[in-house]
């Protein structure tokens, strides 16, 4: 009965994420359309969450130094839809605060409220939908605590225990994505506001191989150009070389220690010899060996496990990677 339940409530979901879709102009499908290391110090194990409910946390959080592949103290970043989603949501925060519950309503209308393809939704604490700029617009004025996301998760009614218990913070469910015709993780960020919980979610930004290898080039480029400053670029953020799940690393060949690292500078100076993948797999030391037996002309590529500095979860990840002047420099993105 429970099984039926939930295929009942996704399949719910999904006609009506449809049904809305097809309702949208040409033009917001056109937004909705934009929706969307080695990651080696791309963090350990799952990482922890700054406080986005209260709106002061900075973009990339920092630690002690980390242990190993499931550190949970290591960085995590602030990808560009997250801070879109935070902006958006201090702006109908403020809005709540100023017009009152009716004020939900706008949210439905008004085009302050919509940023491309990220929207704000509200809900009462008794679990009545209010109004969405989205897809889930379809549930306005029914009650959805009892609504599931595909793997049956209660995620509304955990939206309204968190928001009573802290005034606000993160969840992550299954949602389907009109886009790409399936499910998919989807973040939301969410404040209380009197009796309404409002909130903006967001599907995490994925590199491409394509991005990948840019940066690497431009990072390359970078390092003939001036060593010392490259190495400061790679770890400035905001900076070029650091956006969302992409970030460059760099590790010096004779001494196996990190020089930078874009994710996690607290690894600079370490053996990088010594590192692991969430697996236990010695990614670091197979990838010099390789390059100190001279094949491939400097180059090569490595596949391995690894903590998704914007996501917070354990993935795998693919790294492209050069060497510069007894240097590997490399540059990796994140597949699931």
């Amino acid at each position: 009965m429970q099984r039926e339940n939930r295929n009942r409530n996704r399949n719910r979901n999904r006609n009506r994420s449809r049904t809305m879709t097809s309702s949208v102009s040409t033009s917001r499908r056109t937004a909705l359309g934009l929706l969307s290391g080695l990651v080696l110090g791309a963090g350990f194990g799952t990482g922890s969450i700054p406080a986005q409910a209260q709106g002061a946390s900075p973009a990339r959080a920092q630690g002690s130094a980390p242990a190993g592949a499931g550190d949970p103290r290591s960085p995590r970043y602030r990808s560009s839809q997250e801070a879109r989603a935070q902006a958006l949501l201090d702006r109908a925060v403020a809005h709540l605060r100023q017009r009152g519950e009716a004020g939900a309503a706008d949210f439905a209308r008004q085009s302050d409220f919509v940023d491309r393809d990220l929207y704000v939704y509200a809900l009462r604490t008794d679990g009545r939908f209010l109004a969405s700029g989205g897809a889930s617009a379809a549930l306005a004025g029914e009650n959805v605590l009892d609504v599931t996301d595909a793997s049956g998760r209660k995620f509304f009614s955990d939206m309204i225990a968190q928001g009573r218990a802290r005034g606000g913070g993160r969840i992550e469910y299954l949602w389907f994505d009109a886009v790409d015709g399936r499910d998919r993780p989807k973040q939301t960020l969410f404040r209380k506001v009197g009796e309404v919980i409002v909130a903006v979610g967001f599907y995490p930004p994925r590199a491409t191989p394509v991005e990948a290898k840019a940066m690497l080039r431009r990072a390359l480029a970078a390092m003939r150009r001036d060593e010392k400053a490259a190495l400061g670029a790679f770890q400035a953020y905001p900076g070029p070389f650091i956006r969302d799940d992409l970030y460059v690393f760099v590790i010096d060949l004779a001494s196996g220690r990190f020089l930078a690292n874009g994710a996690n500078p607290r690894l600079v100076g370490t053996d990088a010899r010594t590192l692991r993948d969430a697996n236990g797999k010695p990614i670091v030391t197979e990838a010099m060996e390789t390059l100190a037996r001279g094949r491939r002309g400097g180059r090569g590529e490595a596949a391995y496990s690894w903590r998704n500095p914007a996501t917070g979860r354990i993935e795998s990840k693919h790294t492209f990677f050069r060497t510069v002047d007894g240097k590997v420099v490399g540059v990796g993105y994140f597949t699931r």
